[in-house]
């Protein structure tokens, strides 16, 4: 009996492996990722930086302003199975929303709907506060992730509002993560529309602000080459190069820019 019972247990545990997404390395690697974003992996170090944020396959994670769909192409099929992925994009449904916000969202939809074996279960929202803050049902979410984006609510003066949509998204003792372009420290607001740069500081203000708890930094997209003092800001960094062949060896040289890996957490408390 108890052999058998063992043996039963054996071929339940091999059956669920055989139907369990692939881990976080193999998203990473999987093959079907666009060129282009794959080239970008040894700036943005997807698995060092998600794990850092603690993802599991099991979450619900949204990701906000998702652009063209580089994380997409690795959360899609990591959470595909047993997880749920939210992409919160651009609001291009509001009359507000300018050609090339609908262009952009359109294009990514087109994305989804071209490989429905692989993005068939992302589930999409909108985000453009105050208009469209719900990026998934209120107390839901195990991770909420932006990347590269606070600079974008300074210009639209939303982003304590962006926080505070987060906070009621995540579940108690769920966690925010924030990739950002960092600022030296002394750095405003208002330079920050310009130049993209974000102050740490300021980015934990608003997550104070916002109700989390500040749990930690991480390295990982650290670039000490950058000196953050450009003709255009952030975007004359690659992989924009808003300058195209001016300096443009000087700028690959210097690579993606210096980015704050910031974790926030939803007290456990919270309700």
């Amino acid at each position: 009996m108890f052999r058998a019972s063992c043996s039963a247990l054996l071929l339940l545990s091999l059956s669920g492996a055989a139907t369990a997404g692939p881990s976080l390395a193999e998203a990473v690697a999987n093959p079907q990722r666009t060129p282009e974003f794959v080239a970008r992996d040894g700036y943005r170090h997807p698995v060092e930086t998600l794990s850092f944020f603690g993802i599991k396959p099991t979450m619900t994670v949204v990701e906000i302003w998702p652009g063209t769909g580089w994380y997409t192409e690795i959360l899609a099929p990591y959470l595909r199975d047993e997880g749920r992925y939210y992409a919160a994009t651009s609001a291009a449904s509001l009359p507000m929303a300018s050609e090339a916000t609908k262009k952009a969202v359109a294009a990514y939809k087109d994305k989804l709907a071209a490989n429905p074996a692989l993005y068939g279960k992302v589930e999409l929202t909108e985000f453009r506060p105050p208009l469209r803050v719900e990026v998934a049902p209120a107390g839901t979410a195990d991770l909420v992730l932006t990347f590269r984006n606070v600079h974008n609510w300074i210009s639209g003066d939303f982003e304590l509002d962006a926080f505070k949509a987060f906070y009621a998204a995540l579940k108690p003792g769920g966690v925010l993560g924030v990739v950002e372009h960092r600022a030296p420290s002394l750095q405003n607001r208002d330079t920050s529309r310009d130049n993209g740069y974000v102050t740490e500081g300021y980015i934990r203000a608003l997550a104070y602000s916002a109700g989390f708890d500040f749990a930690g930094g991480s390295p990982v997209n650290n670039n000490p080459n950058d000196t953050k003092n450009y003709p255009e800001g952030v975007w004359t960094l690659p992989p924009v190069l808003r300058l195209k062949d001016v300096d443009r060896d000087k700028y690959v040289a210097i690579g993606e820019s210096d980015r704050m890996t910031l974790k926030f957490v939803k007290p456990k408390t919270a309700k």
